[in-house]
């Protein structure tokens, strides 16, 4: 089980090293990570576990983030559909994209980054996606496309640039031209 201690923090080597490809057939420590990856955000997003466990919550986990540079991350999140995206990717490419740019009006945090941060991160509103998912089931890598939108896409990208040793404190600016919020935020009086 993936515990904070276990997760490193900005300025550690890890994270500005573009991650290894994971090798199929996958080891038993890759599908072992895989699960772990998974089991911390979900977790982490349970109040009681939270709690016990001492967990920040996060909506996605990379294999960099706990000094393993692989080419995997875990996400868990929902759209505002209440659509949920439940992944292990492993080895995932962006395909393309949509030339719209979206930002988290609040900005993005991050479980490697311990200090507030101010600014906001470009993402692109639309991606296509391809690599593959790790299924539980039947314990393999499965291949996976998928078009992803809005929050979901976002979740992807900043876990997809730790793939790639970038932090997102590395893409923060005061104000994005020409980018849409992903939602309307509320104006503090």
């Amino acid at each position: 089980m993936i515990l904070m201690k276990d997760i490193i923090k900005e300025g550690h080597k890890t994270l500005t090293t573009v991650a290894k490809e994971v090798k199929f057939p996958m080891s038993l420590e890759d599908k072992k990570l895989a699960f772990d990856l998974l089991q911390y955000v979900i977790n982490s997003q349970n109040e009681d576990l939270a709690k016990q466990y001492g967990l920040r919550p996060g909506v996605g986990i990379a294999a960099p983030q706990v000094n393993q540079s692989k080419r995997m991350f875990a996400m868990h999140c929902q759209d505002f559909d209440g659509k949920l995206y439940s992944y292990v990717m492993i080895n995932p490419v962006i395909k393309s994209f949509d030339s719209s740019l979206t930002y988290l009006p609040g900005g993005e945090g991050c479980l490697s980054v311990d200090r507030e941060t101010e600014g906001l991160t470009p993402r692109y509103t639309k991606i296509n996606i391809e690599g593959f998912h790790f299924n539980f089931k039947t314990q393999l890598p499965v291949p996976i496309k998928l078009t992803l939108e809005g929050y979901p896409a976002i979740v992807f990208q900043h876990e997809f640039d730790h793939l790639n040793g970038i932090m997102f404190t590395t893409k923060l600016y005061p104000e994005i031209k020409g980018a849409t919020p992903l939602f309307e935020a509320d104006e503090e009086e």
